[in-house]
């Protein structure tokens, strides 16, 4: 009897010995398991991109992929001149890994904000590598209005893909094969507006809208460009202008001007009314999207839908016999 209980009194203390060892070692598999875990998480976290107008929005969602996840802070029929952030977006701008904006003013209200926030987070502008010698300037103003010329534009992509691999180097491969589908597509749809915009003739190859927003597509794809308001639509304009603009009218027999999304029509209409009652025919062409994109669920609420239904409108208003290209 003192032999058996002396063997199972040592097999009882062998099992109480193994019971710690056991618990250690599914308490360090547990952890190495959630370490493991986590790391792929990080791995394919997305980075969390703001941006102040949805044009910028869209470069990085097409340049990010799946990799980031993009809030724009300016939606449809959005005037980014007179925006004023709120308490909501500067919330969102704080919890943001990357922020994009445009820059040369257009959020004239904002800046100050994004150059605190720049020194202790990543903030860029899409516009500030731009060499000088390709902006336009009115006055002392330089034209923010830089995504109406695809060919600048393009480079306002190329920042964003320095910018998504100095951020995240790991996935610098998918963002470069993602920008150049993307910016291909951009050359690609930069010489289709040349060929449409060849298609009008060229006396009235004249582009009148309510504000100077199209200064750079003019330049770029051989149209004048004439707005009621300076580049800013909190710019103010006189009875000396509208004189100004009935005369261009008159003299090139123009056909149609046009309104803008994100401005309030009511200038353009007071200019087609006196246009009409002097005896000349002009008509509103249609509504081009300047400082914004339209909704999400239309074709115009990409970049490219929006370029295209600009071109098509311009078009098909100052020369009727050209059917659109979609």
């Amino acid at each position: 009897m003192n032999t058996v209980h002396a063997t199972h009194t040592k097999l009882n203390s062998r099992m109480n010995t193994r019971k710690p060892c056991s618990l250690t070692t599914f308490l360090v598999k547990a952890l190495i398991t959630a370490a493991l875990s986590l790391m792929v998480t990080l791995s394919h976290a997305q980075l969390q991109v703001v941006t102040t107008t949805g044009m910028i929005a869209d470069l990085v969602k097409n340049i990010g992929g799946n990799q980031v996840s993009v809030r724009a802070l300016m939606g449809t029929g959005v005037d980014p001149h007179l925006y004023k952030a709120t308490q909501g977006d500067l919330r969102r701008l704080v919890k943001a890994d990357i922020i994009f904006y445009n820059g040369l003013h257009l959020e004239g209200k904002m800046q100050d904000i994004f150059r605190k926030m720049a020194r202790k987070k990543a903030v860029f502008a899409v516009s500030s590598l731009l060499p000088k010698s390709t902006l336009l300037h009115h006055g002392s103003y330089p034209d923010p209005h830089i995504w109406f010329d695809l060919s600048l534009w393009h480079k306002a992509g190329e920042r964003v893909l320095a910018v998504l691999i100095q951020q995240d180097p790991a996935h610098a491969e998918l963002y470069q094969q993602n920008a150049q589908t993307y910016l291909q597509e951009m050359a690609e749809l930069h010489h289709w507006i040349k060929s449409q915009v060849a298609t009008i003739p060229k006396s009235q190859r004249i582009l009148i809208t309510a504000h100077d927003a199209f200064g750079y597509f003019g330049r770029a794809y051989g149209m004048e460009v004439k707005g009621l308001q300076g580049v800013s639509t909190a710019s103010e304009f006189g009875l000396q202008d509208i004189k100004h603009l009935k005369e261009i009218i008159v003299r090139y027999q123009i056909k149609a001007v046009f309104v803008e999304s994100s401005v309030s029509p009511r200038f353009i209409q007071s200019l087609v009314a006196g246009v009409n009652a002097e005896g000349h025919t002009l008509t509103i062409g249609g509504a081009l999207f300047s400082d914004a994109m339209g909704r999400k669920e239309t074709p115009e609420g990409s970049y490219f839908g929006m370029v295209r239904h600009n071109v098509n409108t311009i078009v098909n208003a100052l020369n009727p016999t050209s059917a659109p290209v979609p």
